[in-house]
């Protein structure tokens, strides 16, 4: 099978035929509709984070039959948001909307009058406005309101690179820093390594992934880009000294941060205030690394 290319967010739906073809005609700029025939194709694309949204129709709910089914894709990926769609009024309308909420879907747009397919656009962008991302950085940026722009630059690129790869080369390379240079850097500041930050990071992302009962703890060691998952279980021990199952049972993603913020942030706050990782110091001034390549230019 193929994978879809997506260009914007990718919503599964299930939708009924008519229906398709009206969401497709209404053009939801920033979001790219892949529509699914069964429960099983949309539990398929979100094991395998093909979806970030999930619509669902009435229509479809009635002619599927199959609400066991569409209430284990909210049981198991609850962190992705399920919308349930109206487009019609009939006998059994009222029924598959009892049905749908009866599957645990809380949000219910009804597209019969135009006005709707605004709200679908605004919800859908609300929905998935703020991401685990930006509202780490965010948190980070609070606790240290007033740090140096490369400090801030630095966790920036830790929560972008952290989901991918567990590297300091990578991180390094983000920052156009040597890995070398990063690291004796954070030594002389007296902070954490900043392999200790990436680790730590991931295991944010990694908390994100385990809140959803359907994917398996390999499956998220893989996603991440754990060898397997005896080695994120190894990771998990060293770090927090818990196996994956208990990590799992204890830390949802926004417990995760805390941690990172108590450890790593709160702990060092007074250090961070007075360092810049992008910075290095020759002669008792402050050189930053595009000084330094201009000052090899020049020679």
């Amino acid at each position: 099978m193929i994978r879809p290319h997506f260009r914007g967010t990718p919503v599964t739906t299930m939708l009924t035929a008519e229906e398709r073809v009206r969401l497709d005609a209404a053009r939801l700029e920033g979001f790219d509709a892949c529509h699914r025939d069964t429960v099983e194709d949309v539990l398929r694309d979100l094991r395998h984070q093909r979806a970030q949204l999930v619509i669902v129709s009435t229509g479809y709910c009635q002619h599927a039959g199959d609400a066991a089914r569409i209430a284990r894709v909210v049981r198991e990926f609850p962190q992705v948001p399920t919308v349930a769609l109206i487009s019609q009024s009939d006998r059994g309308t009222a029924r598959a909307v009892l049905t749908l909420g009866q599957c645990g879907i809380r949000t219910l747009v009804d597209i019969r009058d135009p006005a709707g397919w605004a709200e679908l656009r605004n919800l859908l962008y609300t929905e998935h406005s703020v991401s685990l991302r930006q509202r780490a950085v965010a948190l980070v940026s609070m606790d240290l309101a007033g740090v140096s722009q490369g400090a801030r630059n630095f966790f920036e690129v830790l929560f972008a690179v952290a989901p991918r790869t567990g590297t300091i080369r990578s991180l390094a390379d983000g920052l156009q820093v040597m890995p070398s240079t990063l690291m004796s850097r954070f030594f002389r500041a007296t902070l954490p390594p900043p392999r200790k930050y990436l680790s730590y990071a991931r295991l944010v992302f990694a908390a994100r992934l385990l809140e959803n009962p359907g994917l398996s703890v390999s499956l998220v060691s893989l996603r991440l880009g754990y060898s397997s998952a005896q080695s994120f279980g190894r990771h998990v021990r060293i770090l927090l000294g818990l196996r994956a199952s208990e990590f799992r049972s204890r830390y949802d993603a926004d417990g995760m941060l805390q941690r990172f913020r108590d450890e790593l942030i709160l702990q060092h706050r007074d250090s961070w205030l007075h360092f810049d990782p992008l910075v290095t110091i020759r002669g008792g001034r402050r050189i930053t690394r595009r000084q330094m390549e201009h000052q090899h230019d020049d020679n």
